[in-house]
């Protein structure tokens, strides 16, 4: 016997006894083949399909077709710039040559004066007064010194690096602070005087980065970079067993960067320039108060106290 058929003609849903199977077998509700075969009698025939296509790959092809216009437009427009911002990088190179040089003349013709200075200075003292000025000189990093020591050499890593040891993985350059806790560990090993690739250090220099360059004391300094130090004869054992020397041990095997210490004999480490000193003045005295206690120490005679300037200080 057939099944009970609706009013449209489909046959009408049977709930059988086992209801969990049922709705297991036939889990779409009927709504769904209507609204299916709706929207199969509401598509277009194939010319319409046909005529859609062709419309959307008109666009596609406008589209591809403005979008190569507008680069070759910015092509040619920068090529017609690249004249002048080459022209114009040419001639910031140039200055920074020329100031580089006029930096390097100066400097030349300061330490020539220096020396002139020192020696006209050296005729007007007496020998124990001008030999204690060069101690001080030399102690303080403002005279020319000769001496044994140990030359820390840093260079960048090479720019490939190697997939199976992972050398070169790191940061391969030689970072600021790599010269500043080489120069530290040198001080604190006992070192009496030390030089940057021929810069001198003293208790007021500093070593900083200003973009991609290292400066010591303001003025740049290239790799392979050379840290010279004057000292006593255990100054490299000493240096070699710093916590410095451990961490670019490590570093130099991590990253590929080239970290070495040896002794040097006769070195020679040029004298720093002057540095321009600030001195500290004391405060005006405040005026009398009110109650006519005067400021001043204890058992001053009435006026207030006052100190000497100290020299020296920044």
């Amino acid at each position: 016997m057939s099944a009970p058929r609706r009013g449209d003609g489909r046959p009408e849903r049977v709930y059988a006894p086992d209801f969990l199977t049922e709705l297991f077998r036939n889990p779409l509700d009927p709504g769904y083949a209507d609204a299916a075969a709706a929207r199969r009698r509401a598509t277009p025939a194939e010319p319409a399909r046909g005529w859609r296509a062709w419309s959307a790959r008109s666009v596609s092809l406008v589209v591809v077709v403005v979008l190569g216009f507008l680069f070759a437009v910015a092509y040619r427009q920068t090529m017609a710039d690249e004249p002048g911002r080459s022209k114009a990088r040419s001639g910031l190179v140039a200055q920074i040559k020329e100031r580089v040089t006029e930096t390097d003349r100066l400097s030349t013709r300061a330490d020539q004066l220096r020396e002139e200075v020192g020696r006209q200075r050296d005729a007007a003292l007496s020998g124990s007064a001008a030999a204690r000025l060069r101690d001080l000189e030399a102690s303080t990093g403002l005279g020319r010194v000769r001496g044994d020591g140990v030359v820390v050499r840093l260079a960048d890593a090479p720019g490939n690096a190697d997939a199976v040891t992972g050398a070169g993985a790191g940061p391969p350059r030689v970072l600021y602070s790599d010269l500043q806790g080489v120069a530290n560990a040198l001080w604190s090993a006992g070192a009496e005087a030390v030089a940057i690739n021929g810069q001198r250090l003293t208790a007021t220099s500093t070593i900083r980065l200003a973009g991609e360059a290292i400066l010591v004391d303001f003025r740049p300094v290239m790799g392979p970079y050379e840290v010279s130090a004057i000292g006593p004869g255990s100054l490299r054992r000493k240096f070699e067993n710093s916590r410095s020397a451990a961490l670019m041990q490590d570093v130099a095997q991590t990253t590929g960067l080239s970290f070495g210490v040896r002794e040097a004999d006769d070195l020679t480490l040029p004298a720093a320039p002057e540095p321009q000193l600030r001195y500290a003045k004391p405060p005006v005295s405040p005026s009398p108060s009110a109650s006519g206690v005067r400021s001043g120490s204890p058992g001053s005679s009435g006026s207030p106290a006052t100190a000497s300037p100290s020299g020296g200080g920044r």
